[in-house]
């Protein structure tokens, strides 16, 4: 061998030491950081905090006068531009069927209030304080026949969602069938800034802090053990809990399953090129191409960078404001629930929902003036300190599952997926 090419022999050597080296530590899982658990996120100085570890029961309850305002609001509907010709939802939510969607609500919807109230009162509500802040949620017993085993499971809702997308599940899981020999005992909080739960008064109450609050919600209704299920925020809220609390979760079942780990979009990209070797063919439309997805995924995040970097300035433009947060919410259940509904004239918001369903919806965000306290967990989960934490490095060994639907808006494949979800 020549002097140069022992030269570069040794060089590329050395390189690929030094690559194997930055691999090896890039990759290497890492154990459960030690947590603090009783993190205040209240108002003022924590020193003058006693937490009321008491359960009260709440009702939805709202006066007249609320309602009436709301109503005025409704009748006092600006000069909306009308859609560009030809055009249904691809600019956005449609005016002339927000403008259906307005009267509907003005008319029909506030005239039976009453009944609304009712139903969202139909399972029993409770609010709790927990790390200086008071926590909403819905508790429901099932009534089953002694010997039937009663399954704790926590629900976790994500944006634009919340509480009232549960409702229709509740009695499902909350009834024996015949061939089940189990039935579940439901827990279903508004995430910390959601609904009738109490916004952070702090910095820093990210995806990773919230996992802390809910396990501590299970902790004070007396489950130390529990399965959980969870959706868009939901998700990943759940996954961190079944990765910082091991021992205590029983099972984790997500829909919208991500993970953040330096091998995941390298995968991705060599999966890209063989598809067939990873994904059974009936399922590749789910992940491929790469081009489409990532496409259709810019196209419908425009929110998600807003309300990472400035949720104060869009919250203020939404909260008290009906006309724009019925557009800006409802149009995510249009175009999310399946992308070709941006070229239909009414969205497809009927094909899967209800108008009194998304209403409910939109209702809470109004009534509970939370639009700008929901959307700071974006800032929050997207800051340097939450993304340093690389929580995805950490192993779970917990029994995990992933529904995954076509439509939805980014999915990983098992093989990924596995590198965190080892069970």
């Amino acid at each position: 061998m020549g002097f140069l090419a022992k030269i570069v022999f040794v060089v590329i050597s050395l390189t690929s030491a030094v690559v194997f080296k930055q691999y090896r530590e890039m990759t290497a899982p890492q154990p459960v950081p030690e947590l603090n658990l009783k993190q205040y996120w209240g108002p003022g100085d924590v020193k003058q905090y006693k937490e009321d570890t008491s359960i009260k029961p709440f009702k939805v309850s709202y006066d007249a006068p609320v309602i009436e305002k709301l109503r005025a609001k409704l009748n006092d509907v600006p000069t909306l531009t009308p859609p560009l010709e030809g055009v249904a939802f691809e600019y956005g939510f449609n005016t002339n069927r927000l403008k259906e969607i307005l009267k509907y609500w003005r008319t029909t919807y506030l005239g039976k209030w009453g009944e609304r109230e009712q139903f969202l009162n139909k399972f029993p509500h409770f609010k709790t304080q927990i790390q200086g802040l008071n926590i909403h949620y819905i508790h429901v017993k099932p009534k089953v026949p002694a010997g039937t085993k009663v399954l704790p499971l926590l629900l976790l809702h994500g944006w634009p969602g919340s509480v009232r997308e549960f409702y229709d599940i509740i009695p499902l899981l909350t009834s024996k069938s015949n061939d089940k020999d189990f039935v579940f005992e439901v827990i279903v909080p508004s995430l910390p800034g959601y609904g009738w739960s109490q916004g952070s008064a702090k910095k820093g109450l990210s995806p990773s802090e919230v996992a802390i609050v809910m396990k501590n919600l299970m902790s004070r209704v007396g489950f130390e053990k529990f399965y959980i299920q969870g959706g868009d925020w939901g998700a990943l809220i759940g996954n961190y809990i079944a990765t910082y609390f091991q021992s205590n979760v029983l099972g984790v079942h997500l829909n919208m399953c991500s993970i953040m780990t330096p091998l995941a979009y390298p995968k991705l990209f060599l999966a890209a090129l063989r598809p067939s070797l990873f994904v059974e063919e009936q399922y590749t439309e789910y992940y491929f191409p790469l081009g489409k997805k990532f496409s259709n995924l810019i196209e419908e995040s425009g929110y998600m960078h807003l309300q990472a970097t400035k949720p104060d300035t869009i919250g203020s433009v939404l909260q008290g404001n009906p006309i724009g947060l019925a557009a800006y919410i409802l149009e995510k259940f249009s175009t999310w629930t399946n992308p070709a509904y941006r070229n239909l004239a009414d969205g497809g918001l009927e094909k899967y929902f209800t108008l009194d369903a998304l209403l409910d919806n939109v209702m809470i965000y109004y009534l509970t003036d939370s639009i700008t306290t929901s959307q700071r967990l974006y800032a929050e989960a997207l800051g340097s300190d939450e993304l340093k934490k690389e929580i995805d490095r950490i192993p779970t060994v917990v029994p995990a599952a992933c529904a995954k639907f076509r439509y939805e808006l980014f999915l990983q494949l098992d093989w990924i997926l596995k590198d965190h979800f080892t069970n």
